[in-house]
């Protein structure tokens, strides 16, 4: 009698899941020491974590120089003392959302676009964040609310784009992402979805198959906007996951914000646009800093972006150069300075 034998045992996984990795470090203390960082006893940045809560997966932190507070991935994720400075110009609303509210979670500003707040989730919490006080228990098109956002775009047909905007819509299950661009495949006035994420740079695991199937199957044509600061941010893992997205056919975009002290010199602007350029990203738009309370040691004067842009235009090819813009509450289109 031939002998049987024992299958092969395969050893489980180590790799959380990008479920799991959405929750890895949430506190100031865990970011800390994640950063290899001594230790903070500063009620100051206590408060500022209050205020605006901790969230950072550690494949992010694992990009950054650890022990080096000024390291400018860390910065973008650190909450500080300086953010429970005020000022009269920045604001909790910096750029308008609340005015543009039409119904839940529908904000609709511009000509053509409407934009849906999907959830009010982040795999990453941004300290410069323009909807850091956004009022998203409020406002999101979650359960009962999309038949209302999507009677709102049905109605209008001078509707041509939805952006699908949060939070960070990719933290939504594959089924519920599904569910939404079903619910907006037939509206024929609808020509093109604009996806706005940070996940690809901050989270790479995200991208699953079934993601990637996902946006494959979508009948309009697809942008995927990513967020990137700074060329450390984008490893290989990140590289691969932008190649599966641009192989669906999605034409990939970045924006970035310029930050004081993370982004603004014209050495780190340039090895961004390349590096993006190398992962069939074009750089879009540059912002200047949105306004928000909390945020203002972030803040790079109009001057200075502008000289910094001057650089690039006499030093890359113009297909290298994000456009410099600020948004202005109110206003019909972005202001390019």
């Amino acid at each position: 009698m031939p002998t049987l034998k024992t299958p092969l045992q395969t050893a489980p996984s180590t790799t959380p899941s990008w479920q799991q990795q959405l929750r890895e470090i949430r506190d100031v203390a865990s970011l800390f020491s994640a950063s290899d960082l001594a230790p903070v006893d500063n009620e100051s940045i206590e408060q500022a974590h209050k205020l605006f809560n901790a969230r950072v997966p550690q494949a992010f932190i694992n990009r950054a120089e650890l022990g080096n507070a000024k390291d400018p991935l860390l910065l973008q994720v650190l909450p500080q003392a300086q953010e429970l400075l005020t000022h009269s110009d920045f604001s909790h609303d910096p750029v308008g959302d609340h005015a543009a509210i039409k119904t839940d979670g529908v904000l609709h500003k511009y000509h053509g676009r409407v934009l849906l707040i999907t959830t009010g989730a982040c795999a990453i919490h941004c300290r410069y964040c323009f909807r850091r006080h956004f009022p998203y228990s409020e406002s999101h098109i979650g359960g009962q609310r999309l038949k209302a956002a999507i009677d709102y775009i049905k109605n209008d047909t001078s509707i041509s784009e939805v952006i699908l905007s949060g939070g960070d819509p990719l933290t939504l299950s594959n089924t519920n992402l599904k569910h939404i661009t079903g619910q907006l495949r037939p509206i024929q006035h609808i020509k093109r979805l604009r996806i706005h994420t940070r996940i690809p740079v901050v989270l790479p695991d995200r991208i699953d198959t079934g993601l990637i199937d996902w946006l494959g199957d979508i009948r309009q044509q697809v942008s995927v906007v990513i967020h990137a600061n700074h060329a450390n941010e984008i490893d290989e893992n990140v590289r691969s996951v932008l190649s599966q997205i641009h192989a669906t056919g999605a034409v990939l975009l970045n924006q970035s914000v310029l930050l004081k002290g993370i982004n603004d010199s014209t050495s780190s602007l340039t090895a961004l646009s390349e590096r993006l350029f190398e992962c069939r990203v074009i750089p879009y738009y540059l912002h200047l800093l949105d306004r928000v309370e909390g945020a203002m040691h972030f803040d790079v004067d109009n001057d200075t972006a502008r000289a910094l842009i001057k650089h690039l235009q006499n030093n890359l090819p113009g297909y290298l150069v994000p456009k410099l813009v600020r948004e202005n509450a109110g206003h019909k289109s972005k202001t390019p300075l």
